[in-house]
């Protein structure tokens, strides 16, 4: 039997003290951030399949079932219509965090493209582009949605693309203040020096060093898309019925709190609540780690 060499004690030693990808993950995630991670993707997957988890369709009415209690049949109750209130839950997740992630997918682009031409360009550039993000930072996000719904009538995308120009700044401000710092270091001047372009520079050297920035900034700023998305439907210029929506239940359930049913608008109410708290724990270890990395 021969001795082990160095070079496998080396790689025994290395095993014994990596306790793996996982363990290191959550120790920075915490106990908080693993179960702000398991109630999301509860959410995620309930949203991604829902025409298979959900029992009923959400739109159908059942009058004989109308404000029933839970059941075998309807396991939360069931709304003034008679419609299962769990699959309108599920399938109204699917349109609470589609408007919401299309909203930061569509900020984020822009933020972050305006962002780094900013911060590469200086100057007049610089003072244009930040008087424009200063400009649209004034103005909550949620008044952009609401002046989109007046020009061109209530639904789903007509929100998303009011909240998505009332979030670019949210974005356009971390990234650039990061992508300022990024340009004074050693290895940008040196892509520079050896001929690479402004955007070559700024999309192969920059923009990978603050890409945890953007992540962690575009998922903090997920949790507020969801609450202006929810509060626009809940005024009734979002989501029109009979599609589900947690906002929209949370107001059609109003009513039926009146008349001690309280279900429909409680349960709505606490799903927005699960959703944009994890969305917020997840955000802030994402920030945590990001200023670590810096």
């Amino acid at each position: 039997m021969t001795a082990p060499s160095t070079t496998q004690i080396a790689l025994s030693r290395a095993s014994m003290q990596d306790p793996g990808r996982l363990t290191r993950l959550v120790r920075k995630l915490g106990v908080s951030g693993v179960i702000a991670v398991a109630v999301f993707a509860i959410f995620v997957f309930a949203a991604v399949f829902a025409p298979w988890v959900a029992p009923y369709d959400p739109s159908y009415p059942d009058l004989l079932a109308s404000l029933s209690g839970p059941s075998a049949q309807h396991l939360l109750g069931a709304d003034a219509l008679g419609r299962d209130l769990l699959s309108r839950l599920i399938w109204g997740a699917r349109i609470t965090l589609l408007g919401p992630t299309l909203v930061i997918l569509v900020s984020t682009v822009i933020g972050t493209i305006l962002a780094l031409v900013a911060a590469w360009n200086r100057g007049r550039v610089d003072t244009a582009i930040s008087w424009v993000l200063d400009v649209l930072f004034a103005v909550p996000g949620i008044v952009f949605g609401l002046i989109a719904v007046a020009i061109f009538g209530p639904n789903l995308m007509t929100v998303v693309a009011g909240l998505s120009i009332g979030y670019i700044p949210y974005v356009a401000r971390v990234v650039r203040g990061a992508a300022l710092r990024e340009r004074g270091m050693p290895y940008v001047q040196a892509a520079w020096l050896q001929g690479q372009s402004g955007i070559g520079v700024s999309l192969r050297q920059i923009l990978p060093n603050v890409q945890p920035i953007v992540v962690a900034q575009a998922v903090s700023s997920l949790g507020f898309a969801v609450i202006d998305l929810a509060a626009v439907s809940f005024l009734g210029l979002g989501v029109q019925p009979p599609t589900a929506d947690l906002g929209l239940m949370v107001k059609s359930g109003f009513d039926s709190v009146l008349r001690g049913h309280p279900a429909e608008a409680v349960s709505a109410g606490l799903a927005i609540v699960l959703i944009v708290w994890s969305i917020t724990v997840i955000g802030d270890r994402l920030a945590s780690n990001a200023r670590s990395i810096r």
